[in-house]
């Protein structure tokens, strides 16, 4: 721990802080414009910090919540194909009963078609008949046309000849007659034959039609099939990841309870180095703002506050300034300090604890976490602006940044209040 010098030192310091004054009155505009630049640069690292968050969470914890995700990711567009099957398998089956009653009915008119044409066929078959049997008839009696003129010629007076002219136009008319019919049960029986070679051809359509789209339902069904299995294997698969997953947050949560073990500790000597430097009444005063420099070289990535954590989804505290940095950049001491500790956690990572000593009557610890590794050891006395360690992503990290916490009598506070 850093003690601070008191009475002739102090009055070196202020006489330094009043020189210093001086010199930022003469540099005033050149200072504004240079304040100008730094704050655009932090809200530009605001803005970069929104979209580039580096929060601290378990990689274990990370992959498993990766798989949980996917999963939930996967079984959502499994069942997305698994409706979309069922709804074409019962567009299939609707289509079905239509080619069904399709294919029924045009067997039925095949059917009455078939009966018709036999109805046509026999009602031929019974004309013809006739006509046989009246045209045998006639010639029976002898030639008609021969009969008719020998009537004729045969005529004893005009009425005579009426009379003899009518019987023969009744015989030939007889005769006519049947031929019309037998031509007429012809021509419908010509149609019956039609209708049922239409019949018969549309019947065949529908039963081509009818196996071709069996063999769609018979692939829909397969492919309702293959989603159902898809949606089984899902749901276990997610539900493996979830176990997964509360099993990684149940050690992880094992981990942070040893951590704030192990930080109560650390901070019961922060309290007692307190103690120690405040009844010798040691220490800086004065304004904290601008006292410290700042750690590393990059954009505030994510801020001090409470917050829903990304992974764990609680309401928490992110107990210090994340700063985008490249792996192995230097970490600088923020002011003149005593490196306090230095250990690795696996939720940290490394981490190193400087002590600035007593400021405005409470002392003040600065922690670096998930350093790649050491410049300064415990026990080190180090000066501004000397390197301490370097940037890394040790612990639970996304990438390498540092994660920088100002503690105030043990308790976290917004380190951009002090830079």
């Amino acid at each position: 721990m850093r003690s601070f010098p008191r009475a002739a030192p102090r009055r070196l310091a202020a006489a330094a802080l009043a020189g210093a004054v001086a010199i930022g009155v003469l540099t005033a505009p050149l200072a504004n414009a240079d304040d100008l630049k730094s704050k655009q640069k932090h809200v530009q690292g605001q803005i970069h910090s929104a979209t580039h968050d580096l929060d601290e969470s378990s990689s274990r914890l990370r992959r498993a919540t990766v798989a949980l995700d996917q999963a939930q990711s996967q079984l959502a567009a499994a069942r997305r194909e698994l409706d979309a099957a069922r709804s074409k398998h019962d567009a299939a089956q609707l289509r079905d009963r239509e080619m069904r009653a399709k294919l029924a009915a045009a067997e039925q008119r095949l059917t009455n078609a078939e009966s018709a044409l036999a109805t046509g066929q026999q009602a031929v078959d019974d004309q013809r008949t006739q006509v046989a049997d009246t045209i045998t008839s006639i010639y029976e009696e002898g030639d008609p046309q021969l009969l008719a003129i020998s009537s004729i010629l045969d005529a004893q007076s005009p009425a005579d000849l009426t009379r003899r002219i009518e019987a023969r136009d009744v015989i030939v008319s007889r005769q006519t007659r049947s031929y019309d019919d037998l031509h007429a049960a012809e021509v419908l029986l010509q149609v019956h034959q039609q209708e049922v070679q239409a019949a018969k051809d549309e019947v065949a359509v529908q039963r081509r039609a009818a196996a071709e789209h069996l063999v769609v339902m018979r692939k829909l069904l397969e492919q309702t099939h293959a989603a159902k299995d898809k949606v089984r294997t899902m749901v276990a698969s997610r539900q493996h990841a979830r176990e997964v997953a509360s099993r990684a947050h149940a050690r992880d949560r094992a981990q942070l309870a040893r951590l704030h073990q192990q930080e109560n500790r650390i901070k019961q000597q922060i309290l007692a180095a307190a103690r120690r430097a405040a009844a010798r009444h040691g220490g800086y005063h004065g304004p904290s703002g601008g006292l410290l420099m700042h750690p590393v070289t990059g954009p505030v990535t994510s801020p001090f506050g409470w917050r829903i954590h990304p992974i764990y989804h609680y309401w928490g505290l992110h107990d210090g300034t994340d700063f985008g940095a490249a792996c192995h950049q230097p970490l600088y001491a923020v002011a003149n300090g005593t490196v306090m500790s230095e250990y690795y956690s696996s939720v940290w990572g490394n981490r190193l604890y400087l002590n600035l000593g007593m400021i405005n009557g409470k002392n003040v610890t600065v922690i670096y976490n998930h350093l790649s590794g050491y410049r300064a050891h415990t026990g080190n006395h180090v000066s501004r602006g000397q390197v301490v360690g370097w940037v890394g992503t040790t612990g639970w990290s996304t990438g390498c940044h540092l994660h920088f916490t100002v503690m105030v009598n043990g308790t976290p506070v917004d380190p951009m209040n002090w830079f």
